[in-house]
């Protein structure tokens, strides 16, 4: 990928992520089920410093997931 491609997706991850962010902070939810969900997007987010497009599929599910009310299992 060149540098400008390369930027391009860094971008985008980086606007998807703090979107994800947002989401997440939003939610009616058990506080462990939003710790959960935050430190899946801290694991997306360290994974996008080493494989920035592995990071970018992740975020896709995950977003996904968040969407469809696929949440993970949490302290109730």
């Amino acid at each position: 990928m060149d540098n400008d491609g390369q930027l391009e997706l860094y971008t985008a991850v980086a606007a998807q992520l703090k979107e994800a962010h947002v989401k997440v902070r939003a939610l009616q939810v058990p506080e462990g089920v939003r710790m959960a969900l935050t430190r899946k997007l801290l694991v997306i987010t360290a994974a996008a410093k080493h494989d920035l497009a592995d990071a970018a599929r992740r975020l896709q599910r995950f977003t996904a997931d968040l969407d469809e009310g696929r949440l993970p299992e949490g302290d109730h």
